[in-house]
């Protein structure tokens, strides 16, 4: 595990994206050898060199933009070879687009079918190898809990449901005195020392996991083993790098206060800024027409009469309201109850609505709001006043949301489901909270990015 401007990166990952890159710069040249096998090439080295690098370039980009190069992907959302087809689609049409402006990129439709063809052989090929090989015993971490309580039994279901998992958890040290809520517990003595059990289990990583934090640590056998190579963390570290989240039930104010991150000064408000205003504009540039008619969807199914966008007060950068913009979606009495989350099948959503909802075209209006300067285009999700007010009260930390600007996507959005419940904003803060700590422009331009897998997998769309 890596971090680039704060945000962890898989190694594994990382290295699997570098692999696949080489597929597809190879995948050009061989459907270029496929192509001329018999005749000479029309082809230059230098020409087919610039063209096998643009085709993987957009191929491992659009790939990513699905998904399939994020760790956090469990066994349910996988869908290996729907992701695969999805994003051989998008890297098809977006090479279409770059020929079109760059015709001198292009080579023969024969050489490019010809390496599509041997793309998806190979794309198959590496992930049947990575997961048959990655998931071995001998390459996961091996990860020693200190503590056997309630914290500790949640470890158990960090990386169990994810297609990679980078660690194996080999057993527990019990504590005096506390409770057990796991099954391979250590319990030390004189003959088996921390040490000992470190030796034993060729321990790579301790982490400190008790309910108790009066509890009395082994201090001294943690400074020796730490000295010895072996890495001590705390489990809310251990969280933010295996889940990129900030764990709640292990959050206090005195890790807020000393840990890395949580920074907004210097260059980075103004680099985001200057981000926010130039996309903003270039999106409005291109998409004008898809509002334009989107207006007109609207007008025809409600009348003529009724309005296209809809203003409401949401909650801002350090607790701000503004009004959010957006075209309407719902029955123009959706709301005569009162505010309310929408649901799953929610019968206030319009005809057009739940078109404009999938594909997030409701949201596009938002881009004035970027440009004056009320959102960004990542950041946590902007609630209502009605709603934020009781999660104050009721969820700790959640005022820490709004010290960066509310965005139209999100490091949230993209890794956790629509929540239409208390515990699911509790889950969904911790992932904001992770990006209010680490963002930067890396981080943004990673999860705008991926918005297209947001967009094609529904997520956050109600």
């Amino acid at each position: 595990m890596i971090r680039i401007f704060r945000h962890y990166i898989s190694t594994a990952y990382l290295g699997l994206m570098a692999l696949e890159w080489l597929v597809f710069y190879l995948s050009m040249h061989w459907g270029a050898a496929v192509r001329f096998l018999y005749t000479s090439s029309w082809y230059t080295q230098q020409q087919m060199i610039m063209a096998s690098l643009v085709y993987s370039a957009v191929f491992v980009l659009c790939c990513s933009s699905i998904g399939l190069y994020r760790k956090t992907l469990d066994k349910e959302e996988y869908n290996l070879l729907e992701r695969i087809n999805y994003s051989f689609v998008v890297a098809i049409f977006s090479l279409v687009l770059i020929y079109y402006i760059v015709p001198e990129l292009m080579l023969a439709r024969s050489v490019l079918i010809s390496a599509i063809i041997f793309s998806f052989i190979g794309i198959l090929l590496t992930r049947y190898f990575f997961y048959r090989f990655v998931n071995l015993d001998n390459l996961k971490r091996k990860v020693l809990v200190i503590g056997c309580g309630e914290k500790a039994s949640h470890l158990e279901d960090v990386n169990s449901s994810f297609v990679y998992r980078g660690f194996e958890i080999v057993g527990y040290i019990a504590l005096d005195d506390e409770p057990v809520e796991v099954a391979q517990t250590i319990s030390l003595s004189e003959e088996m020392t921390l040490f000992a059990v470190v030796k034993q289990h060729s321990v790579d990583e301790i982490v400190i996991a008790v309910d108790d934090r009066r509890k009395k640590l082994p201090v001294d056998e943690l400074l020796d083993i730490k000295m010895s190579g072996v890495v001590v963390m705390d489990l809310q570290t251990f969280y933010e790098r295996e889940q990129r989240l900030v764990y709640l039930e292990a959050l206090s104010p005195s890790w807020l206060v000393f840990s890395d991150g949580f920074v907004n000064n210097g260059l980075r408000p103004i680099v985001k800024r200057g981000f926010d205003v130039i996309a903003s504009v270039l999106l409005l540039s291109v998409s004008w027409w898809i509002m334009l008619f989107t207006a007109l969807a609207i007008y025809l199914e409600s009348g003529f009469g009724a309005p296209v966008l809809y203003r409401q007060t949401r909650v801002g950068y350090r607790n701000k309201p503004f009004k959010v913009i957006k075209f309407r979606s719902m029955r123009l009495d959706a709301e005569k109850n009162g505010a309310q989350f929408a649901s799953q099948v929610d019968d206030r959503v319009t005809k057009v609505g739940k078109v404009i909802r999938k594909f997030r075209i409701d949201e596009l209006p938002q881009l004035f709001n970027v440009f004056k300067g009320d959102m960004s285009f990542v950041g946590p999700r902007p609630e209502r006043p009605e709603f934020v007010d009781g999660f104050i009260k009721t969820i700790p930390y959640y005022a820490e949301r709004h010290r960066v600007k509310p965005g139209i996507t999100g490091w949230a959005q993209l890794c956790y489901p629509y929540g239409a419940s208390e515990q699911d904003t509790w889950h969904k803060l911790e992932y904001d909270l992770y990006y209010v700590k680490n963002y930067s422009l890396f981080l943004d331009l990673t999860i705008m990015m991926s918005t297209v897998e947001v967009v094609l997998w529904g997520k956050g769309a109600r």
